[in-house]
């Protein structure tokens, strides 16, 4: 079927005034058709604006103004007769679309047949003669609109195939409900027909395409903001909730990711109590700090409880978790630390494991805060394949408080060198916290924000802080 050629016409000024000279497609120096043979997209800074006017007009009775912008460049105006040539002449440079909801729904110019609509596009469900569509393509070409169809099945069609662009919709003083319902459906605006002048017109498509970018911009904040919330719903439900139910111990985190504007990060840590009285406490961190990191520290934590809840513990659990680190992480180099503690049911006594993670800091009664002796730990998980995890007998006595914590609250920056604070200054500042009085939550709020003063801001590194507190039974 032959295809129309797209018109590009001057249209008449008002009178006294000049027409601006719009080029026709043949006319245009890259031969593309566009009017001045430029490009771009939103709001061009060389041309100007560019309307694209969709009437059936052959005798160009409608007659524009001439047309300027804010600042005194003219409004560059292209003229489509039905939707075919509305696809060949929405290039990138056009602002806005005025289109005339008179629109007949008679055949193509053209004179075509085939099942193509005067829209110039096909019925939905057309597949040629004796398709699907083929009794819906001729009620059009009859002149007769379908039953599905209304009065503003033409100004649909131009929002689909323009979904970025201002619409104007172009009636008659004498139906300005229709002009309504079609600012409900999509358009930005509508004009009458018989009252346009230039100053009216000009300001229509400047508010037109402003307020059409607005509307984009809060659109896409909106799903910003959703999509945010869904993150953080997602997020927050995947952050532990410590099973603790029936111990005497007290329990407190702070949890800090290293990822601007997220709820989780690489590093994960768990709190549980096992059917027999032990407690069962556990942190580590992925490398890395992207959502990928943070979802694998998730599948640890929950590997780490389903089976710390079978029974395992030391060697045995974290060959266990190395191998599903393996199956689950992207690449051969993701690698985790971990720190394992298992506290006996009459809680003096504890197992203690280390996969290249720096060993817990426990405080007592009339004793500086020290972190626990261990020597011999394992690597890291994802390191090496047949690696082992000795598990270490510590003693805690009746009074304690036992912090573990990642390498994010330790490896900050002091001051404006590249000094880090280090397990040594942590433990000392710990003891200045407690000897000062605090404790709990307390003290981990107190550690993490002078760990970020000290760094000169935010952390760039992911930070989990636990602290397990057991107090005499008088005291409690």
């Amino acid at each position: 079927m032959p295809v129309p050629i797209p018109r590009q016409r001057a249209i008449p000024a008002a009178a006294g005034a000049q027409a601006p000279a719009v080029p026709t497609p043949d006319a245009s120096p890259d031969g593309s058709g566009r009017a001045g043979g430029t490009g771009g997209s939103g709001a061009s800074a060389g041309p100007g604006l560019t309307l694209l006017l969709v009437e059936d007009d052959p005798g160009g009775s409608l007659s524009l103004p001439e047309l300027v912008d804010s600042t005194g460049r003219p409004i560059r105006i292209r003229t489509a007769r039905n939707l075919t040539e509305v696809a060949r002449l929405l290039t990138d440079d056009v602002h806005c679309i005025l289109l005339d909801l008179a629109l007949p729904g008679g055949p193509a110019p053209n004179g075509g047949t085939g099942g193509t609509p005067a829209s110039g596009i096909p019925a939905s469900g057309a597949q040629g003669p004796g398709g699907p569509g083929a009794a819906h393509d001729a009620a059009l070409g009859a002149g007769r609109a379908p039953a599905d169809a209304d009065e503003l099945t033409t100004l649909r069609h131009v929002l689909r195939l323009a979904p970025g662009h201002a619409v104007l919709a172009l009636t008659t003083s004498g139906d300005a409900e229709r002009g309504a319902r079609a600012v409900r459906v999509g358009a930005q605006d509508y004009l009458f027909r018989d009252e346009l002048d230039g100053r009216l017109l000009s300001r229509a498509i400047q508010y037109a395409v402003e307020r059409k970018r607005a509307d984009a911009a809060q659109r896409q904040l909106t799903e910003s903001r959703l999509r945010a919330q869904e993150n953080a719903r997602l997020e927050r439900g995947l952050l532990p909730t410590p099973l603790l139910e029936g111990s005497p111990l007290r329990f407190a985190s702070r949890y800090r990711p290293g990822r601007s504007r997220a709820l989780l990060g690489g590093d994960f840590y768990d709190t549980v109590r096992t059917p027999d009285g032990s407690v069962h406490v556990m942190i580590g961190d992925v490398c890395g700090h992207g959502p990928d990191e943070a979802a694998l520290g998730v599948e640890l934590r929950i590997a780490w409880r389903a089976l710390t809840f079978a029974g395992l513990v030391g060697d045995e659990l974290l060959s266990t978790l190395q191998k599903v680190l393996e199956h689950e992480r992207a690449n051969e180099e993701i690698f985790a630390t971990l720190c394992t503690v298992d506290i006996a049911p009459d809680g003096r006594r504890a197992g203690l494991c280390l996969a290249g993670h720096p060993a817990p800091l426990v405080a007592r009664p009339g004793l500086p805060a020290e972190l626990l002796p261990y020597d011999n730990g394992g690597p890291a998980l994802g390191l090496l394949p047949r690696a082992r995890w000795p598990r270490q007998q510590v003693q805690l006595g009746g009074t304690w408080s036992l912090m573990l914590y990642t390498d994010g609250l330790i490896e900050g920056r002091v001051g404006r060198g590249n000094q880090r604070l280090g397990q040594d200054g942590m433990v000392e500042m710990v003891r200045r916290k407690l000897a000062a009085g605090l404790r709990g939550d307390a003290l981990l709020e107190a550690a993490v924000t002078e760990v970020r003063e000290l760094n000169g801001g935010e952390l760039t590194d992911d930070v989990a802080v636990l602290l397990l507190d057991r107090e005499p039974a008088h005291e409690r």
